[in-house]
């Protein structure tokens, strides 16, 4: 099963908050610590959560910090505003 890699930059001290509330959406998505110290995470979005995955951080969004960023050029994806 092929995910869609997002990345994100969020407050570091709620990098532990967010995974537990992603990955609570069993089989949705799973999150990776890019960086802990400048709160990079990676979120691997299963094939056809994309539409909820990106409702969630929206709602996330209004009220914590969670700022998108492009993916790198080595991974082969396509950044994900």
């Amino acid at each position: 099963m092929n995910t869609i890699e997002k990345r994100f930059r969020v407050n570091r001290g709620l990098i532990g908050f967010l995974k537990f509330i992603i990955e609570a959406y069993e089989g949705m998505a799973t999150v990776t610590t890019r960086n802990a110290r400048t709160g990079e995470i990676s979120i691997f979005v299963a094939p056809g959560c994309e539409s909820d995955m990106d409702a969630l951080i929206q709602e996330l969004g209004k009220s914590i910090f969670i700022q998108p960023m492009a993916l790198n050029q080595e991974t082969g994806n396509q950044s994900q505003p």
